[in-house]
């Protein structure tokens, strides 16, 4: 593993997403290879240094997947929908014995990945890791650093809120495909969630204040019973993020050129009320894609280590140290903090 050690491939790198995930790699001084389905993009693509390996490949030609993967010790997959991708992609993966990351939004997907590939990660001595990104894996490892080692919840609540949403093509090839999922965890068993969804409101403190919220999971639901046993599990997330994700006339993001990012900014409270438990873990930030990026890189930086706790497919917060990786994060790009809620 030795010739790995420093290695990582990209799948859809040429992606707003995989953009920023090379970068994030270059930054900390690892390899990255540039992998994508669309060969002209891979050609045209400004990865910011001229030297990243630049390989093509489809999710309908397994060879081409495992030349691309030959020589990584990741794999990372920003290429959705993932319906599509995240079998093909983690199928080579570990054909190439490389540990698999994406950023999978969709809970059967991201069920499927973990159901399917457990045992042959296992066996390959790798570890698969679903929905390491915002939406997913960024309130499982925020619940369970606000538990503190307790695998027990009365309630977890995950409130999302958004300023703005547009959605990269991914993203909205993956709404428009009904690919998302529509589970919650009610009476500690997984419900659809009722229609009309659940409304509240909502104060996220500055700089987005109060906001009107409306329950739509997503991969969350898949996750964080994975390893805490909750009895109501529920996401809700801005009202006006929602609307504009699913206006088809809304731009995708654009960044600034200051920041790198888009202007979006975000909060997300993961509420945990248990026994003798009651806390809030926060984070503020910009940009629900970009801030995928370093965690990505926190996530495949340890993998590479040989920092996770056992090979197979899991959740971020069972196989990851879950505060370790969320204080990583600040100040440089989110603030993150967890307190004590009043009695």
């Amino acid at each position: 593993m030795s010739e790995k050690s420093t290695t990582v491939a990209v799948f859809g790198a040429t992606g707003y997403t995989g953009r920023f995930v090379v970068t994030e790699l270059l930054r900390r001084g690892l390899t990255p290879v540039a992998v994508a389905r669309n060969s002209l993009a891979l050609r045209d693509t400004d990865f910011g240094a001229a030297d990243v390996i630049r390989r093509h490949a489809t999710v309908d030609d397994p060879a081409s997947l495992d030349h691309a993967f030959t020589g990584a010790g990741v794999v990372i997959n920003c290429a959705g929908p993932f319906i599509d991708t995240a079998h093909p992609v983690a199928s080579a993966a570990l054909r190439t014995t490389c540990h698999y990351l994406d950023v999978c939004a969709e809970q059967p997907t991201a069920a499927n990945t973990l159901r399917v590939f457990h045992k042959a990660a296992r066996l390959a001595d790798v570890a698969v890791v679903p929905s390491m990104a915002f939406y997913g894996g960024l309130a499982d490892l925020m619940a369970t650093a606000a538990l503190a080692g307790v695998d027990t919840a009365d309630s977890i609540d995950v409130m999302i809120g958004l300023d703005s949403w547009h959605p990269t093509r991914g993203t909205r090839v993956t709404i428009d495909r009904k690919a998302l999922g529509n589970l919650a965890i009610t009476e500690g068993q997984p419900q659809p969630v009722p229609s009309p969804p659940a409304r509240r409101t909502w104060d996220f403190g500055a700089p987005l204040h109060v906001h009107d919220v409306v329950e739509l999971p997503f991969t969350e639901m898949t996750l964080i019973p994975r390893h805490i046993h909750v009895h109501e599990l529920h996401n809700y997330i801005s009202e006006i993020a929602v609307r504009e994700v699913l206006d088809s006339a809304t731009a995708p993001p654009t960044t600034e050129s200051s920041s790198g990012s888009s202007p979006q900014h975000f909060t997300i409270e993961v509420i945990v009320h248990g026994d003798q438990i009651q806390r809030r873990a926060v984070m503020r930030g910009r940009d629900i894609y970009a801030i995928s990026a370093p965690l990505l890189g926190e996530a495949a930086q340890r993998l590479l280590d040989g920092d996770f706790s056992e090979p197979g497919a899991h959740a971020p917060g069972e196989i990851f140290d879950a505060t370790a990786i969320l204080t990583a994060l600040a100040p440089s790009h989110a603030a993150f903090a967890i307190s004590d809620l009043p009695e």
